[in-house]
C-alpha cells in the first residue's frame, strides 16, 4: 500500500477511538466510529484475495447496521428527552436499541456470526487489530452508559457469549477462528460485570488486551494457522513455543496467570451482589473454552521429527524475531500478583 493512503488510514484508525472516548456528545462518537470502520475496511481488503474482500464486505455491512441502530437510538432518546448527551440516556428503549448495536459492533454472542469469519479472511496483524483496538470504542461508550443499561438484559448477553464462545470453539482447528471464539467469550465476562463495575470491566479489557495481542504476535512470528502446523513450532523457537502455552492457559483464566485476575474479581463482585447462580453459570460454561485451550496447547507440546517432505519450509527455518515479545509475554503471564495495586488504581 502506498505512503499516503497508509498514513490516512492509520491516523483515522487511531483518531476514530479516541474522538469516540473523549466525547460527551452521541454525534462525535457516532462520528469517530465511522471513522474507525472506514479505516479498517480497506486494511482488512488490502490482501486482493476473495477471502479478504468477502471479510471487508461483511465487516463493512454488520457495522454499518449498528452504526445506524446508535444513531436511531441516540436520536429517539434526543427526541423524547431534548439530550444529546451520552451520559443523559434514560430512555428504556434508546437504551435497548444502544445495548443491541454496540454488542453487534463488539462481535458478542447472539451477534456474533460475522467476527469469526472476518478474521479468517484477514491477516494475523489485522485481526490483532480487530479484536484488541477496535473493540476501545464501543466498550467505552457501554461503560459511560452503564448506569442506564438493563442489568437483567446484559447479564443474558454475557452468559449467552460465554457459552457460545466456548461452545463455539470446540471443533475449530484453524487459529485465528479460535482466537474469534475466544474473544466472544472474553467479551461474556466484560459485558456481565458492565452495569455493577464498569471499572472492573475496563480493567477486564486491558488484561485482554494484553494476552490476545501477545498471542497473536506469537502465531505471527512462528507462521501458524492451524493446529496441525503448531506440532512443527518448537522447531525454530523452542522458548516461544513454551510461553506460548503459558499465555493459552493464561487466556484460559488458570491460577497463577495473568488471566486469572480478572475472573476472580469478577467472581468476588458477583458475589458480593449476591449473584451466585450465575457466577456459577459462568464458571461451569468457562470450561467448554478451557477445553479448546487446553486442547491448543497440547499440540504446543507435541514435537513431530523433522520431515524433509511435508515440513521443508519450517525446518531450520529463522524467524524474525521480536524482542517486543519478552516484555509483552511477562505482562501476559506474571501480573497476578499486582492484583491490589491494580485495585487501587481503579
Amino acid at each position: 500500500m502506498n505512503m499516503y493512503p497508509s498514513a490516512i488510514i492509520i491516523t483515522s484508525l487511531i483518531t476514530g477511538p479516541l474522538l469516540t472516548i473523549s466525547s460527551n456528545h452521541w454525534i462525535m462518537a457516532w462520528m469517530g466510529l465511522e471513522m474507525s470502520t472506514l479505516a479498517m475496511t480497506p486494511l482488512i481488503a488490502k490482501q486482493h484475495h476473495p477471502r479478504a474482500i468477502e471479510a471487508a464486505t461483511k465487516y463493512f455491512l454488520t457495522q454499518a447496521v449498528a452504526s445506524s441502530l446508535i444513531l436511531a437510538s441516540s436520536t429517539i432518546n434526543a427526541w423524547k428527552t431534548g439530550q444529546w448527551d451520552i451520559m443523559q440516556m434514560s430512555l428504556e428503549p434508546s437504551c435497548c436499541f444502544l445495548t443491541m448495536a454496540l454488542t453487534i459492533k463488539l462481535g458478542a454472542a447472539p451477534f456474533h456470526f460475522w467476527l469469526p469469519e472476518v478474521l479468517q479472511g484477514i491477516s494475523m496483524t489485522t485481526a490483532m487489530i480487530l479484536t484488541t483496538w477496535q473493540k476501545l470504542a464501543p466498550l467505552s461508550l457501554l461503560a459511560m452508559t452503564a448506569q442506564s443499561l438493563n442489568t437483567r438484559l446484559t447479564m443474558l448477553l454475557g452468559l449467552t457469549s460465554i457459552i457460545i464462545g466456548g461452545w463455539g470453539g470446540l471443533n475449530q482447528t484453524q487459529l485465528r477462528k479460535i482466537m474469534a471464539f475466544s474473544s466472544i467469550a472474553h467479551l461474556g465476562w466484560m459485558i456481565t460485570i458492565l452495569t455493577l463495575s464498569p471499572k472492573l470491566m475496563m480493567l477486564t479489557f486491558f488484561t485482554y488486551v494484553i494476552m490476545t495481542s501477545t498471542m497473536f504476535m506469537m502465531l505471527k512470528t512462528l507462521e501458524m494457522n492451524k493446529i496441525s502446523v503448531m506440532m512443527m513450532s518448537w522447531t525454530k523457537l523452542p522458548m516461544l513455543n513454551i510461553m506460548m502455552m503459558l499465555t493459552l492457559m493464561s487466556l484460559a483464566g488458570l491460577p497463577p496467570l495473568t488471566g486469572f485476575m480478572p475472573k476472580w474479581l469478577i467472581i468476588q463482585e458477583l458475589s458480593k451482589q449476591h449473584m451466585y447462580l450465575t457466577s456459577t453459570l459462568m464458571v461451569i460454561t468457562s470450561m467448554l473454552s478451557l477445553f479448546f485451550y487446553l486442547r491448543t496447547s497440547y499440540q504446543t507440546t507435541i514435537t513431530l521429527p523433522p520431515n524433509s517432505t511435508n515440513y521443508s519450509q519450517q525446518w531450520r527455518h529463522k524467524p524474525d524475531q521480536k524482542y517486543y515479545l519478552t516484555m509483552m509475554t511477562m505482562m501476559s503471564t506474571t501480573l497476578l500478583p499486582t492484583t491490589p495495586t491494580l485495585l487501587t488504581l481503579a
